[in-house]
């Protein structure tokens, strides 16, 4: 049996069927497309096809918290039971989600003040919530508790690197994500933009080039800048949003540089989708350098 049970949020890009095949709960994270709210922060209400569809005919989205209440619910039934829970959040400096959780906690805590529930910020988003994930679930596996999973966590996320393009940046402006004028910058005609998530949780731009293939390129040597000779990138998961081709091809220039099998490559989920846009390209992956690292190097 489990040591302990893992909750996560719908940011969390893995394939369902690893949720499922591995006992991972999932809080939502509502969306709204068009006014409608999706309370369940999925796509149990509408396809992944139908939503960057949307979008990409100028539909407008948003995304709300996961409710605090709700945390609330789950961590008082595992503290009366004397359960044990490793919770996963969205980068606190793109959600309240994480300060939700924690406010819970705290309330939690203060009636139940032996319980090993223990939250963890990724500081990532989308497939790097799920790099995350992943780690935790083989931690478990060899017999780590729920401290001392969320212990290594806080470590190892600095290390968890995460690339990603999009097509335009409008979208990461609209929804509060980036400043006007490096939006319009990066949203010449032919230039596509190459952002990452920074070392705090932030996204940044860091870089433009000319052209969908080169910035697909693009994102290959970044990740080959971080992982050193004779080495191999760790657990990787790469995200899109309705653009499976892309992805594909990014996939196979890393097999072939790394003979890398295990490769999860997945659609992005509505919640950081939402603020991306449509025909975005993520990749997310355990990286011999951490993100401060990464930047001092290549960004100082």
């Amino acid at each position: 049996m489990s040591s302990f049970s893992i909750l996560v949020d719908t940011n969390t890009d893995l394939p369902q069927e690893y949720f499922e095949k591995h006992d991972i709960m999932i809080i939502p994270i509502a969306f709204h497309l068009d006014g409608k709210m999706h309370s369940s922060g999925d796509w149990k209400e509408i396809t992944a096809e139908d939503f960057y569809k949307a979008l990409r005919a100028g539909s407008t989205a948003g995304t709300a918290l996961a409710n605090q209440d709700a945390f609330a619910d789950i961590f008082s039934r595992y503290a009366s039971e004397s359960g044990s829970l490793l919770v996963i959040t969205l980068s606190s400096e793109l959600s309240g989600t994480y300060q939700n959780a924690l406010l819970a906690l705290n309330d939690i805590n203060e009636q139940y003040p032996n319980a090993s529930i223990h939250v963890v910020d990724s500081i990532n988003a989308a497939g790097g919530a799920g790099v995350l994930t992943a780690l935790a679930v083989e931690k478990r596996a060899e017999g780590f508790t729920a401290s001392e999973t969320a212990l290594w966590l806080e470590e190892k996320k600095h290390s968890c690197m995460a690339l990603f393009t999009v097509d335009d940046l409008m979208h990461l402006h609209r929804g509060g994500r980036l400043s006007r004028l490096s939006a319009i910058a990066g949203s010449i005609i032919g230039i596509k933009p190459l952002l990452n998530v920074a070392p705090d949780g932030s996204l940044k731009l860091k870089d433009k080039v000319r052209g969908r293939s080169s910035a697909i390129s693009t994102l290959f040597s970044q990740m080959q800048r971080t992982i050193n000779p004779g080495s191999k990138p760790g657990k990787l998961i790469i995200s899109h949003t309705d653009c499976i081709d892309d992805a594909e091809k990014l996939a196979e220039m890393i097999r072939n540089a790394y003979d890398l099998e295990e490769i999860t490559i997945c659609m992005m989920g509505p919640i950081i989708g939402t603020h991306v846009g449509p025909s975005s390209i993520a990749l997310f992956y355990e990286s011999d350098m951490t993100r401060l690292e990464y930047e001092s190097k290549f960004y100082p």
